[in-house]
């Protein structure tokens, strides 16, 4: 039943309904600002640049894993600041977007469940760093927050669906939280030292003023 779920992300026809999804994504990112117009285009302008930031740094990739997933060049921290930013909708919503850029460039598709979780809803859980935002050190918070939500989705993938790869002695559960962990651990820890130097952070969190 979904043998053809590949196939129809990798033909034009899947890649123009991707697109048609996100420009939604956008659309509702614009008018989440409520009533100030101004303030709508701001929000759009500064997702899309983000995730488009956020879509190139993926591609720089420092290690990748034999299963999938890989060490990036900081991919995860511009969702985290639109959800920082502008809000976790926004956040989620922008997040939600590159997930679904990714199904165009490099899908990997066996279930509608799987794909959900390991594009949409995984890359869309960087943006619960939204619900940081007002919070003391609201950047780093807000990052670890939204890495860890990626990380949930990634282990819930492999239990359900990855989990005939695990090796002998490992559940699927093990496995999967093991697994997961060392690539986005590795990336996360790289960002947060760098969030962490003060010249670095101070320029971030300016950018709620502009």
């Amino acid at each position: 039943m979904f043998d053809n779920l590949q196939g129809f992300f990798e033909s034009t026809t899947g890649q123009i309904t991707t697109v048609v999804v996100i420009a939604i994504m956008f659309f509702l990112i614009l008018i989440l600002g409520g009533k100030d117009n101004k303030y709508n285009v701001k929000g759009l302008t500064i997702s899309a640049v983000l995730v488009a930031m956020a879509m190139i740094l993926s591609n720089i990739k420092l290690f990748e894993m034999p299963q999938g997933g890989s060490v990036t060049a900081f991919s995860m921290l511009p969702i985290v600041l639109v959800g920082y930013l502008l809000g976790p909708r926004q956040g989620i919503l922008a997040g939600f977007a590159l997930g679904l850029l990714n199904l165009i460039f490099g899908p990997y598709v066996i279930h509608p469940i799987q794909l959900l979780i390991d594009y949409p809803f995984a890359f869309g859980a960087l943006g619960l760093s939204g619900f940081c935002r007002n919070m003391d050190h609201g950047l780093i918070k807000g990052y670890l927050l939204g890495i860890f939500g990626r990380y949930v989705m990634a282990v819930l993938s492999g239990v359900i669906f990855f989990g005939e790869y695990a090796p002998e002695g490992f559940s699927a559960l093990t496995w999967s939280l093991w697994y997961n962990l060392t690539y986005l651990a590795a990336e996360g820890a790289i960002t947060i030292i760098i969030l962490c130097i003060p010249a670095v952070r101070k320029a971030l969190e300016r950018l709620k003023t502009i």
